[in-house]
């Protein structure tokens, strides 16, 4: 998937350069933008990252791999915010829609890691050992899935 990306990346090239674009599976009008191609280039700029997000946050073995949600979601929501036609301004004020999930994960992330140092100074066990003790390992893909959801 990873080789593949620059690939996904270039789809765009693909795309005409005309406000409508039409295919035999659907028709895409472009009308805040102007143009589709110019779309689709934005799309495959946020896509790309995303892919490799989730591809990062779905093989992290560290204990800290939750902090990875918060570019996920900012990435998510910037896709969204795109497709949406009607909005004037991409990307302005979106920080304030990413505080409620940061406000979760950054606190329980401090919270682990001071779990974590708390019993190193109290035993006699090495960073990797904690890091193996806080790992929680589903067997298969569909099992990390589940894991969230």
């Amino acid at each position: 998937m990873i080789a593949l990306s620059p690939y996904l990346f270039y789809l765009y090239e693909s795309v005409p350069e005309t406000q409508i674009w039409d295919t035999f599976l659907f028709t895409y009008d472009s009308k805040a933008w102007g143009d589709a191609n110019y779309v689709m280039w934005v799309l495959t700029g946020k896509l790309v990252p995303l892919l490799y997000l989730f591809v990062w946050f779905f093989t992290c073995r560290h204990w800290w791999y939750h902090t990875i949600l918060v570019p996920i979601v900012m990435y998510i929501f910037q896709i969204t915010v795109m497709l949406n036609e009607d909005t004037e301004y991409m990307d302005e004020f979106q920080i304030i829609y990413l505080v409620p999930i940061m406000a979760v994960v950054v606190p329980s992330i401090y919270l682990i890691r001071a779990k974590m140092f708390n019993k190193i100074n109290d035993a006699n066990k090495t960073l990797e050992e904690l890091e193996e003790e806080f790992m929680i390992k589903p067997t298969t893909f569909w099992g990390k899935v589940r894991q969230y959801f």
